[in-house]
Parts: C-alpha cells; structure tokens; sequence
C-alpha cells in the first residue's frame, strides 16, 4: 500500500480544511475526541473538504451507533473511532457502519447519497466506501490486534501511542514495551492487509515507522503547524537583534 500522509485538525472552523487542500495533503482528520466539534460544524468541514477535493476523516467521540451513522451521513471519508479493545467490538462496529455485512441505518437524502439524486443501489455502495479504522490503544487491545485487524469489514488499525503508554503504566511512548507493542500493531496489520495508521510528530518520524510497514500517517495538527510556523517567524526577527547584541 502507498504511503499517505495528513493532519489533525483540531480548530473548529472550515477555512481551516479550505487552507489545507491547498497543501497537497492525502486528508486531514477532523478531531471531534479531544476538540469542540459538534454535529453542525463537522458537517460544515466535510463540506469544506469535498469542495476542497481533501478527504475528511472523522476521530469520532464514541463508537454509539448514531455517532457512527452521523458522522458517516454527512459524508466523511472515513472513520477513526477510539478505544476498540476486541475483536468482538470491531465486528459490532462493521455492524453499525457498513450496508453490505451490516446494519447500518439507510436514508438517501443524506450528503454521502447525493442529496436523493442517486438510485439506492448507487447510494449503497458510495456509502460502503467509507474508510473504517479501529483505534488501538490499551494493553488489551494490544493482545487482541491480531484479531481486531482481521475482521471484515474493517480497513485499518491506527495506533495511539500516547495511551497505550499509560494503559501500560509506562510515561513515554518511547518505552521499551510500548515500542514492542506498536512493532505488534503494526505486523499486525500488514499480516491482515490492511491500512497501519499512527499519529507522528514529524515525516522523519514516520519513515521509522514506514520501514515495519505502517503507511497511513497523521502528522501533527493544524495548531502544530500554526505553532511552529510562528515560532519560524518570531525566530527570525529575534535573530537580528541577538546578533547585534553580541557585537
């Protein structure tokens, strides 16, 4: 599978989305777990990616089925949905997201249907390419990875290194059993074909990850990017005036 990169996007406004497919981005992940994104405004930044020609992610909340149902009609590329600990909850999340070899809940007036415009049958299967990831990131989920990524239905793993870490009682995703573990995830994954996502603070971070097979990447956010670009700005005309006070 190719390598693809995106962002988080974590500010609640659809300029935001507009400014990045400008980018060259693969897509960006709206974060509506750890921001303030409600029902209307995700559904305002999927608009914004679609007229952007950015595909829009959503990390969902929850995994409750009208989160699920939503989030998938206002027409999200896909789903990034926390917290899947087993086998057993993955499946039941193919159940709640997936038309062909599941239960999800069918009207085509939604986005994702073309407003009504198309035939039922259309209407389906554009639904059904919706992009599903199960986020792994608990010393449980770690012992059932093999069989969460192997469920049908599913398309992908995504890593979360943070609480891994604390779910394992380490401080640093950088800690040896954490490191083991994401090595796991990742085997895992490949082993099932299926998309390894992760989040990483930087491209040459990734290529590290790549290397074991992993090939869907988070980078950062936009506050990061808005951060160090600041940051850039703000260096620079400090520079001049250090350089005079040493002379």
């Amino acid at each position: 599978m190719s390598l693809q990169a995106g962002t988080f996007v974590k500010t609640a406004a659809p300029q935001v989305i507009e400014v990045l497919g400008l980018a060259g981005l693969d897509f960006a992940v709206v974060d509506a777990e750890h921001a303030p994104f409600d029902r209307a405004t995700i559904d305002l930044m999927v608009l914004a990616g679609r007229a952007a020609n950015l595909p829009v992610f959503v990390r969902v909340p929850d995994d409750r089925h009208s989160t699920l149902l939503s989030t998938l009609d206002v027409g999200a590329a896909g789903l990034l949905i926390p917290h899947v600990d087993s086998a057993e909850q993955a499946a039941e999340i193919v159940r709640n997201t997936r038309f062909s070899g599941g239960e999800r809940g069918y009207s085509g007036s939604p986005r994702y249907a073309g407003y009504g415009s198309l035939g039922m049958s259309e209407a389906l299967r554009r639904g059904d390419e919706a992009t599903i990831l199960c986020q792994i990131e608990s010393a449980a989920a770690v012992e059932a990875c093999e069989a969460i990524a192997a469920t049908p239905g599913i398309d992908g793993v995504f890593i979360g290194r943070s609480d891994l870490s604390l779910s394992m009682g380490e401080a640093s995703p950088a800690a040896p059993a954490v490191v083991a573990a994401t090595q796991r995830i990742i085997a895992a994954g490949v082993a099932a074909g299926k998309l390894v996502g992760m989040f990483v603070g930087s491209m040459a971070e990734a290529a590290n990850f790549s290397a074991l097979g992993a090939n869907w990447f988070v980078v950062g956010s936009d506050q990061t990017i808005l951060r160090q670009g600041a940051r850039e700005i703000a260096a620079a005309v400090a520079a001049p005036i250090n350089r005079q006070e040493k002379t």
